[in-house]
């Protein structure tokens, strides 16, 4: 979807959500808003929060939820490393840095705003607070761009509704010491804002006003019980250029900028718990509709992880080779080339001979993720390879309690507490044999395409030479 077709799609939903609404909002400002969401929208790191996904998260049925999400993901500072220009018109009276991390200014410094106040209260954040990049952030200064935008045109309940619905996509936050989930803070936080405000809801609507925003909050991260893992895998890809710049570029990135990456993403994965992805509030979903969430998505995150296991492995063994010619190898140096149309390139595995005995997956997770690495993840738009020649290569090798040994090991390596030598010498002999023997076939084969441009050089000069004579 590129800027236009992204831009006239949210001008419809805008248009669709304050006419449900009966908002009183002139076609020009419709548009000025439609262009303000889809400029840092579909900035130039955005591969997963994009306007197809706002547009997803939003939903078709409710126009709070619609507005919300619009607006949601509007500042996303791990990904664009800035705020857009236009949103710090609404920003910058109310937040300031502060040696390089962004602050709630303090009370004596806030202009009087009755909805910056009702913002904070909802996320229940203060003056002279410092923000979490991690933990609200980027939702908070999302929230803060739309109530100032709307603040002109809907009623104070309603922008109470499109906060909280904003306020509920901050992801994975565990229950508090008391057992209070993230939905029941939200609905105490929003009992006390509405009465501060005077806003005059009744229990019922704040009750509703939840699950509205659980309704989006669970949509924001669907792809985690998607029913297919190849999908939740690819999903999960678009995410990494968006953190790891290097990777937007085909061959562009070193070994270690694709380990980092991957190293980055494993370690959330091995730390997220299922229970903490998807939200339950007094029957918002259903019991049956929750359970399903909850069964895909612990079995979405059981696949990610060993496979992840696998993909960092390899990549650190090609690290550890990498390491005895150079430190910031290209990573296409080692692996060769991704294809494309036009060219032929003999990558890595091309070299790799067939393993005798190869492993046989076990459990229905290990055979789950041998296809993902056979056959490959769905297509993302990350320029990666969807299979993983590699990976599959010493998964036939050694298996995958052993992939998952050598992860422990990698994790050492990266951190220095052993060598690289200790760490190519834990592996199986044969296998480390037959990877260094196929990147000696890789060099070769380059050292061959080279020497084909040499004759022609050298044939090129014995001419050359004859006619002189």
């Amino acid at each position: 979807m590129d800027s236009a077709q992204a831009y006239e799609k949210c001008l419809k939903r805008l248009i669709w959500a304050s006419k449900s609404l009966k908002l009183e909002i002139q076609p020009h400002q419709l548009a000025e808003i439609a262009d303000l969401i889809v400029q840092p929208m579909t900035g130039p790191w955005r591969y997963f929060h994009t306007p197809q996904h706002i547009f997803d998260v939003g939903g078709t049925k409710e126009p709070i939820e619609v507005l919300a999400a619009l607006f949601h993901d509007l500042v996303y500072l791990q990904a664009d490393l800035s705020i857009n220009f236009n949103l710090s018109y609404f920003i910058s009276p109310f937040i300031k840095e502060i040696d390089g991390r962004l602050t709630i200014r303090q009370q004596g410094h806030l202009p009087p705003d009755k909805i910056f106040a009702m913002v904070a209260a909802i996320f229940g954040f203060v003056p002279g607070q410092i923000l979490n990049p991690y933990v609200g952030q980027n939702e908070f200064l999302s929230a803060l761009v739309a109530a100032k935008v709307l603040e002109p045109f809907v009623l104070p309940q309603q922008m109470l509704q499109i906060i909280a619905c904003i306020e509920a996509t901050i992801p994975f936050r565990p229950k508090t010491e008391d057992g209070l989930t993230t939905c029941d803070r939200l609905y105490k936080r929003l009992h006390n804002t509405n009465i501060e405000f005077n806003l005059g809801l009744n229990d019922g609507e704040i009750i509703e006003t939840v699950k509205a925003s659980v309704r989006m909050a669970n949509r924001d991260v669907s792809s985690f019980a998607h029913p297919q893992a190849a999908q939740f895998l690819a999903n999960t890809w678009n995410l990494l250029p968006e953190t790891n710049h290097k990777l937007s570029t085909m061959g562009a990135y070193t070994v270690g900028d694709y380990r980092t990456a991957i190293q980055a993403i494993e370690a959330f994965m091995s730390s997220l718990e299922p229970n903490l992805i998807f939200h339950q509030f007094r029957g918002e979903p259903d019991n049956s509709s929750y359970e399903l969430l909850y069964h895909r998505a612990s079995r979405n995150l059981e696949i990610a992880q060993l496979y992840l296991k696998c993909k960092l492995v390899t990549i650190a063994l090609i690290e550890a080779l990498s390491l005895t010619i150079g430190v910031d190898i290209p990573l296409t140096i080692m692996m060769g080339e991704i294809p494309l149309p036009g060219f032929t390139f003999m990558p890595l595995e091309y070299f790799l001979p067939e393993v005798s005995n190869p492993y046989s997956p076990k459990t229905n997770i290990e055979k789950e993720v041998f296809d993902l690495l056979t056959i490959g993840r769905a297509k993302s738009i990350h320029s990666d390879l969807q299979h993983s020649p590699v990976a599959t290569f010493i998964v036939k090798s050694i298996g995958f309690e052993a992939m998952t040994q050598q992860c422990d090991r990698a994790k050492q390596f990266f951190q220095d507490k052993i060598s690289t030598e200790d760490f190519l010498d834990s592996f199986n002999p044969t296998l480390l044999e037959n990877i260094i023997g196929a990147l000696l076939e890789l060099f070769e084969s380059r050292k061959t395409a080279i020497s084909h441009c040499y004759g022609i050089t050298l044939l090129k000069s014995t001419n050359f030479q004859v006619k002189l004579s």
